[in-house]
């Protein structure tokens, strides 16, 4: 039986390991959250490791407001950039293999084609350095594996998704930016994702493979492009008008173009990964009774 430890799992994406983890035969999974594990205290996680002895541990806890961060700087290093340092270390001792969960924001958003995992990084706030310099912790230890992952959605916690809908009821229209472009991410297909890697690595000649990779669902759109297919698919009637980022002023600058290149997760690990808009018709169909 090979054990899993999941830091965050109140999140969205712990959520939705919380939900795999029911048809995943031969793992043990320990879900924890701030309330059961300080990620921030080095003895709290280096007692919890050496108690529960995880074979693969799987870092979703993160400080991801994007705006506060510019004020709250203290406390968004610490939980994206201190935390996964002592992940990190505390993994090394004990042989775990960490996967720790990244973004988008550690680029500055003004490239032209994919990013691959390569390419230089410039975070233009202080949560996309943060994210950097928690992936740069997590590379001390060198059997790490890092997933970057964009504009991630679920039908658990906080996301875009349901705030258009919320705002779509409520409102008849709608102003939202068509000049910031990226992929929308389905926290569940992430989630099958990180389980699809561990799972080949503990087969029986299974290679674990650390390093940085880029997770994303297919496709490209804006955030207004987004918008209008989740009002669509949720069949709500409500105008949207495309606007740019200038006319919203927002505390934290958002990346204008964080499409991310998949082939390397994909080449390494044999993934298929399903197109954002067949991800979002799946999610939605699991809001609809909360509609």
């Amino acid at each position: 039986m090979r054990k899993i430890l999941v830091t965050g799992a109140f999140g969205q994406l712990g959520s939705e390991l919380k939900v795999l983890s029911a048809g995943m035969s031969g793992f043990d999974f320990l879900f924890t959250d701030f309330d059961t594990l300080d990620v921030t205290d080095k003895l709290a996680v280096a007692g919890c490791i050496k108690d529960y002895r995880p074979d693969f541990v799987i870092n979703c806890a993160a400080y991801t407001a994007v705006d506060k961060a510019e004020q709250d700087k203290e406390l968004c290093f610490r939980l994206n950039a201190g935390a996964p340092a002592i992940l990190a270390a505390a993994c090394g001792r004990s042989g775990s293999g960490l996967i720790h969960i990244s973004t988008d924001y550690v680029f500055d958003g003004t490239s032209s084609v994919p990013y691959k995992e390569d390419d230089p990084v410039n975070p233009q706030g202080n949560y996309g350095a943060s994210k950097r310099e928690g992936e740069l912790a997590c590379l001390e230890n060198p059997d790490t594996l890092i997933i970057r992952t964009s504009w991630l959605y679920s039908s658990f916690g906080h996301n875009f998704v349901k705030t258009i809908l919320r705002l779509g009821r409520d409102k008849d229209q709608l102003n939202v930016v068509f000049d910031q472009v990226g992929t929308p991410t389905y926290a569940a297909d992430l989630a099958s994702a990180i389980m699809a890697i561990i799972s080949q690595s503990a087969e029986e000649h299974g290679e674990w493979k650390p390093g940085i990779y880029h997770y994303s669902n297919e496709g490209v759109c804006s955030w207004y492009d987004f918008a209008l297919a989740i009002l669509r698919t949720g069949g709500i009637k409500c105008r949207v008008y495309p606007v740019e980022s200038k006319d919203f002023v927002t505390l934290a600058k958002r990346p204008g173009y964080s499409v991310l290149n998949k082939s390397k997760i994909k080449n390494s690990f044999h993934l298929t990964i399903p197109h954002w808009q067949d991800s979002l018709e799946r999610c939605m169909r699991k809001l609809k009774p909360d509609g």
